[in-house]
Parts: C-alpha cells; sequence; structure tokens
C-alpha cells in the first residue's frame, strides 16, 4: 500500500508542475528555467532622419526683371516670359532640402518567445513593433543658392525655392531579438528591478503618403510631371496623392528594467532603438503604374519608449 501511495503522491507532483524540465523519477523534478513568453508594450517614439532629394535631372527656366530686381519661373511668368530678361535655366536636382526629419508619434508592439533552458537570463523573441504616422511637412521642400547656366547673363546666381509637401510615415518592424537579464540563479526574484539589454534584427516595412504642391511654378514646367497630376486653369499641375512602400533590413538595440509582480508576470520599462536605412517618397500617377522619386529619409532612427506586461509560463 505505502509503495502506490508514493507512486500516486510523486505523479500528482509531476502532473501539476507548472513549468518545462523532467521528472527524474522518485517524486523528484528538474526545472531547467526554460519558459515560454508572451509580452505586449506601448508608449512614445520620437524619430530622426536627414532628408535627401531623390528628384533626379530636372530643369526649370527662370527669367529676371530689371525693373523691379524679381527672378521668377518660366511657370510663374507664363505667357509674358518674354518680357523679361532670360536668365538661365537650373536643375532642381540640385537644391538641398529646406529641413530634416524630426517627429513624434506613438508605438506599440507585442512579442513571442522563450527563455534558453539551463540558460534562463538569456531570452529569444519574435516580435512585432509598430509606429505610427508621424508628418514630415515643409514649405518649400527644397531651398538653396543655385548658379544658372545658358541665360543673357553669366554667372547669374538665385536662391530658388521649390515645391511644398505635406506627407507622412508609419513603419511596421518584424523582428528576431536576444535579451540578457542580469540576475543570478534559475528564477528570476520578485519585487526586484532587473535589467536587461537586447539586440537584434527586423523586416521594416515603412508606408509613406506624399501630397506635393507647385507653390512656386517651376516644377509645372516639365512635361514629365504633367504625368503625376492634372494642370488647373492657370496651368499648375495638382499633383495626385502618392503612396510608397520601402522594404529595409533594421538593426535594433534595448535596455531596460523588468520587475516581477507573480513569477508568472512581469512589469517592463523599456526603449528599443531601431535602425532603417532608407525610406522613400515617390510620386505615382493616376493608376500607380509610373513612379518618381520625389526625396527619401536616410539614416531613419526611431527610439521607442515604451511601458509593457511580459507573462511568462
Amino acid at each position: 500500500m505505502a509503495p502506490l501511495l508514493l507512486y500516486l503522491c510523486a505523479g500528482a507532483a509531476h502532473a501539476g508542475w507548472e513549468y518545462d524540465g523532467y521528472y527524474i523519477g522518485e517524486g523528484a523534478y528538474f526545472d531547467d528555467g526554460s519558459r515560454f513568453t508572451v509580452s505586449v508594450r506601448g508608449g512614445a517614439s520620437m524619430s530622426a532622419a536627414t532628408i535627401k532629394n531623390e528628384v533626379g535631372t530636372l530643369t526649370s527656366e527662370y527669367y529676371y526683371d530689371p525693373a523691379t530686381g524679381q527672378v521668377m519661373s518660366a511657370g510663374y511668368c507664363g505667357e509674358n516670359c518674354g518680357q523679361y530678361t532670360y536668365a538661365g535655366i537650373a536643375d532642381l536636382a540640385a537644391l538641398p532640402p529646406r529641413t530634416d526629419f524630426s517627429a513624434f508619434s506613438f508605438a506599440a508592439g507585442a512579442s513571442l518567445g522563450w527563455t534558453i533552458p539551463n540558460r534562463p537570463q538569456w531570452r529569444l523573441e519574435l516580435g512585432w513593433d509598430h509606429i505610427s504616422e508621424s508628418e514630415y511637412n515643409s514649405s518649400p521642400l527644397y531651398e538653396g543658392d543655385l548658379e544658372l547656366v545658358g541665360g543673357d547673363v553669366s554667372g547669374f546666381v538665385l536662391h530658388l525655392t521649390s515645391g511644398s509637401v505635406q506627407s507622412s510615415v508609419s513603419t511596421d518592424v518584424i523582428s528576431v531579438m536576444a535579451f540578457y537579464d542580469f540576475y543570478d540563479g534559475l528564477y528570476k526574484p520578485l519585487n526586484t528591478a532587473i535589467p536587461y539589454i537586447g539586440f537584434g534584427l527586423g523586416y521594416a516595412d515603412s508606408q509613406t503618403v506624399l501630397n506635393l504642391a507647385d507653390l512656386y511654378g517651376d516644377l509645372s514646367e516639365s512635361i514629365d510631371m504633367g504625368n503625376f497630376g492634372d494642370m488647373d486653369d492657370y496651368g499648375v499641375v495638382q499633383f495626385y496623392r502618392s503612396e510608397t512602400n520601402s522594404a529595409n533590413i533594421a538593426g535594433i538595440l534595448a535596455v531596460g528594467l523588468s520587475y516581477g509582480l507573480t513569477e508568472y508576470m512581469f512589469l517592463d520599462f523599456g526603449a528599443r532603438l531601431m535602425y532603417v536605412p532608407k525610406i522613400k517618397w515617390r510620386l505615382s500617377n493616376v493608376d500607380g503604374s509610373r513612379n518618381r522619386d520625389w526625396f527619401s529619409a536616410e539614416n531613419m532612427f526611431y527610439a521607442n519608449i515604451m511601458l509593457g506586461v511580459r507573462f511568462e509560463f
């Protein structure tokens, strides 16, 4: 009878054990510290990048009014250009952006993971992070001093402005991350702040929206620009709303603190720095069958500060 009771007690203990491991006999059970993890998080995201002119070769003619000192594009003076002095041609591709990218938005994410057996300080996670829509608006988009060529007066340097944009970008990142939690032993201490670091790679899909306006009359001169909008009664192209997707390999670093409320649930406060090499904004025609690069955000950094909760089973 005694051996039977001993067997039943050992079996019950084994069946009711919450964690992964293996039964080693005589009522003993070895816990290797491995856990299945699920986490969710949300917070704020700050982003910054360098804006680069991606127009390509696009020339515009300029005229000079000696009476007023005004210099205007051919699109601006229209049929009256003949009464002014021809100042020359400028390539808009040489104009620098007026401002770089800097924005604030919101971020959220979720992960599934696993702590490594006998090395529970290490966690591996498959995660998803979403950085919500942030805006990049600039009027003008491009601005700078350029020397005009081919005009009636040589060496004519003009301060040029071109285009106005209202645009936005949102990014989703699917990542594989490795984390290290700084504590000793097989079990995370409760009611204690546990620092951690993490690193990994991800697939970043960025969606951009571009609304371009020709406020200075220079863009509508090009025949090619007519493919990306409709000409109004004043001869100015009203550009279509354009959407673009950019795919990148993203690098990710993470630091933070977790705090054990129970052996199953941990609060998590952390920061994730994500690097995305290049995000593009393109002009599109009415059916999206033709595109033209307009500008890009190079070396985009997202800094996400998030509070979350992690469950370990």
